[in-house]
């Protein structure tokens, strides 16, 4: 029969002997032992207590990518990290999430959006096709490639991103089509950008230029340079596979999330915008030399296309930022608020520019009519290729690069 040491338990637990009092350590087996902080995939300590998951494990049970996998740490009860693990993480305030205030609307907005704009924009491509064939100048291929863009962010975005895949499906579809999603709204959103920059390129040639323009602006190598811009759009838009919306960022972002978002806002809006500001003083400038090839007017109608670019995508701009560096949409629902509003006038630039067009040129409008009624509108002058001058005469928006 084996004896017991009169100072040790039978699970090895410490028990003081009853001459001194004093309890005599040992060291508990590694098999029994339990950590009083749990290290995490990312290799920082976090401190565990009984009944809190935490943090990291509730970032990955909310389905934050450091776990692709989708499993959740499990602490291990422990009294020793409860003493001072305790007040760090009692209150917690920060792990709430921001609330949804919007409700419904965004969706009725983007049904009504889509239900709108996908029948115009599709008018306007037949029209503009039309214009592009008959009247071979570039400025209305650059035009009818906008408005295919602009088709296919309505796609893309508007009805698989927003409709289809989080209203309808609850997002409840494989992380692989959300990436792909991902990309091709990207793709859209950038080739709908700088075919806007092109245009704006094209009529400062044309204006700055114009000798030089006749022999380099002819439609066979506008459709090269339309087809290169998308081309690039794509290849821009796959690194975006691993974009994360706002409202699903880790808290604070991390690294690969704050490159992806400062690559779409210098992709998206500060570099365009640049080009935009640049040029259009230019243009600007010559105009108001030009006083009789036309006015105030004329330099509005000019601009009209790239001051609702700049004014409808500055909000999000602007939330992305608040985002990045001053509050996270995760956590603060004003700026969740804000996100939501601003996606929303984002999204109206799609829909615009068929009015745009009807207001500059009084050519569109016929075009426009002439698809309506089903049939065209036959008598151009004199085999140019162009309608008759009075068709021409109330824009003179470049000369001889009017629409």
């Amino acid at each position: 029969m084996l004896r017991v040491p009169a100072g040790t338990g039978t699970l090895g637990r410490t028990r003081a002997p009853a001459r001194t009092g004093t309890p005599v350590r040992t060291r508990t087996p590694e098999r029994t032992r339990t950590p009083a902080a749990a290290r995490t995939l990312t290799g920082t300590r976090t401190a565990v207590c009984p009944g809190k998951v935490a943090p990291h494990a509730r970032r990955v049970a909310l389905g934050h990518p450091a776990d692709p996998w989708g499993k959740m740490t499990v602490p291990v009860p422990n009294s020793t990290a409860m003493s001072w693990a305790q007040p760090e993480l009692e209150p917690e305030p920060e792990l709430e999430r921001s609330p949804c205030l919007v409700g419904i609307v965004p969706i009725v907005y983007y049904s009504v959006l889509l239900g709108l704009g996908l029948p115009v924009n599709i008018l306007t491509a037949v029209a503009l096709s039309r214009l592009a064939t008959r009247t071979k100048k570039s400025s209305y291929w650059y035009l009818l490639a906008l408005t295919t863009s602009d088709i296919l962010t309505q796609v893309f975005i508007i009805f698989v991103g927003f409709i289809l895949q989080t209203a309808i499906l609850a997002r409840a579809v494989p992380s692989a089509f959300i990436h792909t999603v991902n990309v091709l709204e990207f793709t859209a959103n950038h080739a709908s950008t700088w075919v806007t920059v092109l245009l704006t390129v094209d009529r400062y040639v044309a204006l700055c230029h114009p000798l030089r323009y006749r022999t380099v602006s002819y439609p066979r190598r506008t459709r090269k340079i339309i087809a290169a811009v998308f081309a690039a759009a794509l290849a821009t838009g796959i690194p975006f596979y691993w974009w994360l919306d706002m409202w699903r960022d880790a808290d604070p972002p991390t690294a690969l999330d704050t490159v992806l978002k400062w690559l779409h806002c210098v992709t998206s809006y500060f570099l365009p915008c640049s080009i935009f500001l640049a040029t259009n003083s230019i243009i600007i400038r010559k105009l108001k030399q030009r006083r009789r090839a036309g006015g105030g007017k004329t330099t509005a109608l000019l601009l009209a296309v790239t001051t609702v670019f700049i004014v409808l995508w500055a909000p999000r701009t602007i939330v992305m930022m608040c985002h990045l560096y001053v509050a996270s949409v995760r956590r603060d629902w004003r700026v969740h608020l804000a996100l939501d509003i601003a996606n929303m006038v984002a999204m109206l630039n799609t829909s615009l520019n068929f009015f745009l067009y009807c207001f500059v040129s009084q050519t569109f409008r016929r075009t426009v009519g002439e698809v309506l009624r089903g049939h065209p509108r036959h008598g151009p002058c004199r085999g140019s290729g162009h309608f008759p001058p009075p068709a021409l005469k109330p824009l003179k928006l470049l000369g001889s690069t009017a629409l």
